[in-house]
């Protein structure tokens, strides 16, 4: 069997998958929307509803399975609500605890790094709310594994909550500077 393999953008505002069994079916925007994909195809790991960035998706279940794995990092750019201090950085490098399926969970060390620019991603200026007077910041942050909205968890527990999130890279793969096109690819690892 001949797999198929993408690379995407995932606009804010559509759900990571095909089908969905939710209530309200009929408001929510899903990833077939964006592309004619193969049948059988998955998205890679998933972001969240208000999340955007880059997407991998492919027919073959293996291969989605490797690069979920603790092989491959995945970079996230994060605006915050508030100047971040060098601080809530260092506590976020170590590992937090957070929420995760009832329980506490120490997440694991991750390189996090302030942005001064969004370069060399084409990350589009977008209004998000803040009702802080804090002002806003936007930090890099690298980790290899995926709880679910882990990333935003990271941030409100050092007192950051997210504003924005923005998936920049899944192992080599990278957002491109046409992020509106789905590129396809023999392979993903």
């Amino acid at each position: 069997m001949k797999h198929h393999h993408y690379s995407c953008y995932k606009p804010p505002g559509y759900l990571s998958q095909f089908i969905y069994e939710g209530k309200r079916k009929g408001s929510k925007k899903l990833l077939g929307e964006l592309y004619d994909f193969a049948p059988k195809t998955m998205a890679i790991g998933r972001l969240d509803e208000a999340s955007e960035g880059l997407l991998l998706l492919t027919t073959d279940g293996k291969i989605s399975e490797v690069i979920r794995s603790s092989k491959y990092q995945k970079e996230y750019y994060v605006q915050l609500d508030g100047k971040i201090t060098s601080q809530a950085i260092e506590q976020l490098k170590k590992g937090v605890i957070i929420g995760f399926s009832g329980k506490k969970y120490q997440t694991k060390t991750c390189d996090v790094k302030q942005l001064i620019t969004l370069d060399p991603y084409p990350i589009k200026t977008r209004k998000v709310r803040s009702d802080s007077k804090r002002g806003t910041s936007w930090i890099s942050i690298t980790i290899t594994e995926g709880k679910f909205r882990q990333v935003r968890k990271m941030t409100a527990a050092v007192g950051f909550p997210t504003l924005r999130l923005v998936r920049v890279r899944i192992g080599t793969v990278a957002l491109t500077q046409n992020s509106g096109e789905v590129k396809t690819y023999k392979s993903l690892i």
